[in-house]
């Protein structure tokens, strides 16, 4: 099992350097394993968290329940963690909504380029409602 860099991992996560270091400050990472010369190093486990963060912020979990989510076994199966096996799938729910959210939105958007229509809705003209012929 190889180790890396904070640039390496970062690179390697998409998380940036600072991002890194502010969840090792905050606890949401545990705090990296140095070098002799100080330099923190990283290994697959490592970056394996790092990737469940990211993917747990996209689906707009806080800082502070995904602190709450990797104190649990999550080496463990989801069946024997209850817990998180309910996390997940309440922000699953969440995620499916937002997608459906999304998809009204790409429906809006592609209906009004097929049309060729202003973002407005269409004014009715007064006068024809008033007086139509």
């Amino acid at each position: 099992m190889g180790t890396y860099s904070i640039k390496q991992v970062s690179e390697k996560t998409g998380l940036t350097e600072d991002a890194i270091r502010y969840y090792e400050k905050i606890g949401l990472l545990p705090y990296a394993k140095r070098k002799q010369n100080g330099h923190r190093i990283y290994d697959e486990e490592d970056t394996e968290v790092m990737e469940l963060i990211i993917c747990l912020k996209k689906t707009g979990m806080s800082l502070n329940e995904m602190k709450n989510i990797l104190q649990l076994p999550i080496k463990e199966s989801l069946s024997s963690v209850l817990e998180l096996k309910r996390t997940l799938l309440d922000y699953k729910e969440k995620v499916i909504t937002q997608i459906h959210d999304l998809q009204r939105i790409v429906e809006f958007i592609d209906a009004k380029l097929e049309n060729d229509e202003t973002l407005f809705r269409p004014q009715i003209k007064v006068a024809n409602i008033v007086n139509p012929g």
